[in-house]
């Protein structure tokens, strides 16, 4: 505890005195019926602090998903709550969630995807430059074996590790183009394989 918090804990201790003592005098004709309202209004915060920390796990599995319709021929993803489309592929067995970018020329894997596949950032030649909105980072360019989105399968799939901060990776023309057809109509993206 550095001298700025001092003060602060000061002023906590005091607002938490005051506030336990206006609760007492509230409460001294009534005892049991206020500890009950008092402990009702605890676990209706509690509930409420567990339904925000659970909020994305639970949006994750209620949110509607990639899907695939007959046999592969047509995948459909709807536009997500941030108004893009993200797809989850699998590269090399490992489950990776993409922004779909068709800005974007290639596949850019985020340092903690890369890691999670199995490259290692220590072992790649960084020796490419992209621009982006953060300014000029450096990429390395590699190989993936197998790249999966459902039933669809690539192989041999390049793709840039980004050196820079991203929030997710991102699945560029590079792979868009892999399908015969994209097409995007209202909320909705379809790829044909």
């Amino acid at each position: 505890m550095d001298s700025a918090d001092l003060p602060r804990l000061v002023y906590l201790v005091i607002l938490g005195t005051a506030l336990a003592g206006w609760f007492l005098t509230e409460i001294r004709g009534n005892i049991s019926k206020s500890f009950r309202m008092l402990i009702a209004w605890g676990l209706i915060f509690l509930g409420l602090i567990a339904g925000y920390g659970l909020w994305e796990d639970v949006s994750r599995d209620v949110a509607p998903r990639q899907a695939v319709l007959a046999d592969g021929a047509r995948i459909e993803v709807p536009r997500g709550r941030s108004g893009h489309y993200h797809l989850t592929l699998e590269l090399d067995g490992t489950p990776v969630d993409f922004l779909v970018d068709t800005g974007a020329t290639d596949v850019v894997l985020t340092m903690q995807d890369a890691r999670r596949i199995g490259l290692d950032p220590d072992e790649l030649a960084f020796l490419g430059t992209a621009r982006t909105a953060n300014g000029t980072v450096r990429t390395a360019f590699t190989t993936i074996d197998q790249v999966s989105l459902g039933p669809v399968v690539f192989d041999r799939v390049r793709v840039a590790v980004n050196e820079g901060e991203m929030a997710e990776s991102l699945l560029g023309m590079s792979f868009l183009n892999r399908f015969e057809r994209l097409e995007i109509t209202g909320d909705s993206l379809a790829l044909e394989p």
